[in-house]
């Protein structure tokens, strides 16, 4: 099983591709693996990777990336980092056994992670949840006002919520 998964957006493209003979991976390692090998060709492309997951779905495993851009992704986007990212893969050759490769927008509750991507959506509604409470909450749901080295601003229905990145557990816009 993934877990909780982001809303696949407007494309998706799906490739079967070969696995690896040999010694088991954990999950964890493989979606570390696939981010260190793919995040550089993928940005090379003028794409973002954002998420990167590896699960049992259906009974078959599969590799989903979600990539973005300024101009927003659809299906021809999709299609070009699949065919970028499958011969990396099967030169790279580490995971073991047959899985799916899936590449799809975010979809509109994009999460959020790296700086750029607060700088990006200053003035986009959010939702984010707290390892450590911020005003007395955990989940907060407001206006993202502001990003300054490693504090958002969020205007909430009562409050602004100034919350260190360090203490985020997950933010996703909320469109």
């Amino acid at each position: 099983m993934f877990g909780s998964l982001p809303a696949a957006g407007i494309g998706s493209a799906t490739v079967t591709s070969r696995g690896k003979k040999g010694s088991i991976v954990l999950r964890e390692d493989i979606v570390r693996r696939a981010w260190e090998i793919l995040e550089g060709p993928i940005e090379q492309r003028g794409y973002d990777l954002i998420e990167v997951e590896f699960g049992l779905q259906s009974g078959r495993h599969v590799l989903r990336l979600f990539i973005d851009n300024e101009a927003g992704i659809g299906l021809d986007d999709c299609q070009t980092v699949t065919r970028l990212i499958d011969p990396i893969l099967d030169a790279e050759d580490f995971i073991e056994g047959n899985y799916v490769i899936e590449v799809s927008s975010p979809g509109l509750d994009r999460p959020l992670r790296r700086p750029q991507d607060f700088e990006r959506f200053i003035g986009e509604p959010v939702k984010i949840k707290t390892h450590a409470p911020v005003n007395g909450r955990k989940r907060i749901k407001g206006i993202l006002k502001a990003f300054d080295k490693d504090m958002i601003a969020i205007q909430g229905d009562e409050a602004v919520y100034n919350v260190h990145l360090e203490n985020l557990r997950k933010a996703n816009l909320d469109r």
